[in-house]
C-alpha cells in the first residue's frame, strides 16, 4: 500500500495517480487500485418556488414527496400472528425508477384543489458532480493506492525497491518535492510524501520488534555468563557462536528455496541460547582442567575429546525435533533455522570457540 500525503488535494491525486500507473506495470504486481472515485453524476432538484405557489403547492410539500420517493416513507404498520414484532409498511419508488429521470420528473403532488401536479413542472434540475470521499489517516489527507504480489517475488519489499528510483523522475509542483517514509507516517503535510504501507509495515514492525527482542536475549545471556565466570571478555568468545549459526540459517532458506520470514527470526533468536550452551560446556571444561594444572593447549583438547558427545547430541535432538513442522506453511523457516543454523554452528563451535579461547588465554596460562 502507497499513501500519499501532500499540502493540495488535486496534486495528491495526479501524484497517486502517477504512481498507481507505474504499479502496473512492475513485474508481479497485481490487482492494481486506489481510493479515489470516479465522477458520479448527481442531480439536483431544486423548487421553483413561485411556480410550486401557482400551482398551489407548498414547496415543503414537494421536498416530502420527493423524499418520500426516493428515501421511503412509513404509510402504515403489518400485524402478522407469525411474527414476533411488528413489521413497518414501507413506500418509495423501485430502485429502477430511481435513476430515471424522467420517472422522478412525472412523480405527482396533490395541490389544494384536489390536482394532481407533476414535481417536473415545479422543479429546475441541475446536473452536478457528487463530491467524493476523502480519506484521512491521522488528521491528514491521504490517498490510498494497493495492490498485491504475485509470481516468485511475494514479498512487497521487491517491488518497493523496482519502483522506488522511478518514482524519483516523478514530476511534482515546483518548489516541491516527493519524499519517500519507510517506517512512519510523515509528521507535517508541507511536502508531498510517499509512505510505503500495508504489508510492509507489518514486516517492519515484527522484524523491529524481534530485534529488540533478540538485543534483550544477548544482554541477559551475556549478564549471566558474566556472573558466572566472573570475566567480561570470554562471554564475548561464548558468543560468537550465535553469528555463526546465521551462516546455516542463509543457507537452509536458499538450499529450501524459502524466505526469510519471521519465524526464521524466532528460530534464530531461539538458537542463541543453545548455541552459548555449546560454548560454555567447552570453556567451562577448559577452565576446571586448567584448575587441575593441565596445559592450555591439552586442556582444549581434552574439552574439544570429552564435549563433543554431548553438544552434538543437542544439536541431533534440535535438528530431528525441527524436522516435524519443516513442510508446514507458516513454520517453515523456523525449522529451516533451527536445523541449518544448529548444524553448522555446532561444528564451527568446536572449532571457532576453542581457536578463540586459546588466542586469548595463551599469555596467561602456561603452556
Amino acid at each position: 500500500m502507497a499513501e500519499i500525503y501532500g499540502p493540495d488535494y488535486d496534486q495528491q491525486v495526479a501524484i497517486a495517480a502517477e504512481v498507481k500507473n507505474r504499479l502496473q506495470h512492475t513485474a508481479d504486481v497485481v490487482d492494481v487500485d486506489w481510493r479515489v472515485e470516479h465522477d458520479q453524476p448527481q442531480y439536483d432538484f431544486e423548487v421553483d418556488k413561485e411556480k410550486a405557489m401557482q400551482y398551489g403547492v407548498a414547496p415543503a410539500q414537494v421536498v416530502a414527496v420527493m423524499n418520500a420517493a426516493l428515501s421511503g416513507q412509513n404509510t402504515g404498520t403489518l400485524h402478522s400472528p407469525d411474527a414476533y414484532s411488528q413489521v413497518n409498511i414501507k413506500l418509495q419508488l423501485a430502485d429502477a425508477d430511481k435513476s430515471d429521470l424522467n420517472a422522478l420528473k412525472n412523480i405527482k403532488v396533490i395541490n389544494q384543489q384536489g390536482m394532481a401536479i407533476s414535481v417536473g413542472d415545479m422543479v429546475t434540475i441541475h446536473r452536478n458532480i457528487k463530491e467524493k470521499s476523502i480519506y484521512r489517516k491521522n488528521q491528514k489527507r491521504v490517498i490510498y493506492v494497493t495492490a498485491e504480489m504475485a509470481g516468485k517475488m511475494e514479498s512487497p519489499f521487491y517491488a518497493i525497491s523496482k519502483i522506488s528510483d522511478s518514482l524519483k523522475t516523478l514530476k511534482v509542483p515546483a518548489g516541491y518535492s516527493l519524499k519517500e517514509e519507510y517506517t512512519h507516517q510523515p509528521e507535517m503535510e508541507d511536502n508531498y510524501t510517499l509512505k510505503w504501507d500495508g504489508e510492509w509495515q507489518v514486516t517492519y514492525e515484527v522484524f523491529r520488534d524481534l530485534g529488540i527482542a533478540f538485543l534483550v536475549v544477548i544482554i541477559i545471556i551475556y549478564m549471566l555468563i558474566v556472573g558466572w565466570f566472573q570475566n567480561f571478555t570470554v562471554p564475548i568468545i561464548m558468543l560468537a557462536a550465535i553469528p555463526l549459526s546465521l551462516i546455516g540459517i542463509v543457507i537452509g532458506h536458499w538450499m529450501m528455496g524459502a524466505y526469510f520470514t519471521a519465524t526464521s527470526m524466532i528460530g534464530f533468536i531461539a538458537l542463541g541460547g543453545v548455541m552459548v550452551r555449546n560454548s560454555v560446556l567447552l570453556i567451562d571444561f577448559i577452565n576446571i582442567r586448567l584448575a587441575e594444572g593441565i596445559p592450555l593447549k591439552q586442556s582444549i583438547i581434552e574439552a574439544g575429546a570429552v564435549r563433543t558427545t554431548p553438544i552434538l547430541l543437542t544439536a541431533g535432538a534440535v535438528a530431528l525435533g525441527a524436522v516435524v513442522i519443516l513442510f508446514d506453511p507458516i513454520f517453515q523457516g523456523l525449522a529451516i533455522s533451527l536445523m541449518g543454523g544448529t548444524v553448522t554452528s555446532t561444528f564451527l563451535t568446536l572449532l571457532v570457540v576453542p581457536l578463540l579461547y586459546y588466542r586469548m588465554m595463551r599469555k596467561k596460562a602456561n603452556h
